[in-house]
């Protein structure tokens, strides 16, 4: 039927190319269009050109690797290894998944909210990846900066290599971003006496946003990219030419969502961070476009006055909602707390984004319509918040510790808080 009356959108992969925000090359017109509707390039007459349907055709015929001749009825086939599988990934995630997967080891925290690998090195995690990731659960995968080259990712050894960079520093306070010698953020990276200082006295929280991003990285800081890309979890996902990540292989005429990789830091004393409780974070709420993963390369051992013992900073932690799994990390001496996250499903935005306006409100700010508090990044919902998120409106917060060497891989949509 004419898409007019096609009320089911992206329903086919003719809808899907016909509505994307690709740029499509027609002929030799060099022309880019985007959010191409379907019509004939033609003359009035209708004789000559060639129809969008048409060139469709042609690139959903590109596209598809195995066609079947139109004389032929399919023949299917099934493999007898694969009827131990789970047939329904609901009821694997209620059993624990324990019957189809017991070589690799794994957890569920949250409240089976996430899947935690325990194990970086096995070659079968895709496998229960692929079923929690039908469902759209971050997953956490433990251990990768034992496959890194560790003395790459030392602050000192970034700072002595490229600290006479520059680059935008935002001051996680008041949004200030100054463009600056990095050298700077990095001599106060683990010695707070060498940060820099606000109006007030205030010790800056400073954060350098996705430096460098994208094919920067790759042509500033080449043995860090290779070092990366060598250590990336579920490579089969996660790598850019991996066979299961679709981002690599969207055609040309597609405009492909940053994959980064990006190197953000900041500084995450937590002294520093009660300062700005009721402001701001390292990384406010908000949403990915595409899935992410990201990989905790290096955690600084802060020094100075008013910094918090490792004592502190773990009793910090555990007056977090944390799962039994998580409390017991913190305990373990071999694992190196470095940040905490706050994840909620994207079914929620809806409902989180209306609690944030209603508080908003409460507060005397200005509620404009065409304003987004999570699109622009505007809050971090705190403690006190999130329990009025749940109790208001039934939105549980996942909170999760990310320790040295731990990548979260969030699904496209995920809301988040760093």
């Amino acid at each position: 039927p004419p898409a007019s009356q096609n009320n089911e959108q992206g329903s086919t992969l003719r809808d899907l190319l016909t509505t994307t925000a690709g740029k499509l090359r027609l002929g030799s017109t060099d022309a880019g269009i985007a959010f191409a509707p379907v019509y004939s390039t033609g003359t009035a007459s209708g004789k000559s050109g060639r129809t969008m349907p048409n060139i469709l055709d042609d690139i959903i015929a590109s596209v598809v690797e195995n066609k079947i001749p139109p004389n032929r009825a399919p023949k299917i086939s099934v493999k007898s290894e694969i009827k131990d599988e789970p047939k329904d990934d609901r009821n694997c995630i209620q059993d624990d998944c324990s019957k189809w997967y017991s070589d690799i080891q794994y957890s569920w925290i949250c409240d089976k909210h996430v899947l935690w690998l325990r194990d970086h090195k096995n070659d079968n995690n895709w496998k229960l990846f692929k079923e929690c990731w039908k469902q759209g659960r971050p997953v956490l995968v433990s251990g990768m900066h034992k496959k890194m080259n560790f003395s790459l990712w030392k602050a000192e050894s970034i700072s002595l290599d490229f600290g006479n960079q520059q680059a935008d520093i935002l001051n996680c306070k008041d949004s200030i971003i100054s463009n600056t010698n990095v050298k700077e953020f990095w001599d106060g990276f683990e010695d707070v006496s060498k940060r820099q200082k606000i109006k007030n006295g205030e010790t800056a929280l400073l954060k350098l946003k996705d430096w460098p991003s994208g094919e920067d990285f790759k042509a500033m800081m080449p043995a860090r990219y290779e070092d990366l890309l060598k250590s990336l979890p579920l490579p089969e996902y996660c790598s850019p030419e991996g066979k299961l990540n679709l981002a690599s292989h969207l055609p040309g005429f597609f405009v492909r969502p940053d994959l980064g990789p990006r190197l953000c830091s900041a500084y995450g004393e937590y002294a520093l961070l009660l300062q700005v409780q009721n402001i701001a974070r390292t990384t406010n709420l908000h949403i990915e476009v595409s899935d992410v993963v990201n990989i905790l390369v290096y955690v600084g051992i802060a020094k100075g006055n008013g910094v918090l013992s490792k004592s502190g900073v773990l009793k910090k932690f555990e007056e977090e909602d944390l799962d039994d799994l998580l409390r017991k990390r913190l305990k373990d001496s071999s694992e190196l707390p470095g940040a905490l996250w706050h994840i909620y499903a994207g079914k929620d935005a809806d409902k989180i984004r209306e609690f944030l306006q209603k508080i908003a409100k409460e507060q005397g700010l200005e509620v404009l319509p065409e304003h987004d508090p999570i699109r622009d990044q505007s809050w971090y919902v705190n403690k006190k918040l999130r329990q009025r998120l749940l109790e208001e409106y039934g939105v549980k917060t996942c909170t999760v510790i990310q320790f040295l060497g731990d990548a979260i891989i969030l699904p496209a949509g995920a809301l988040h808080q760093v």
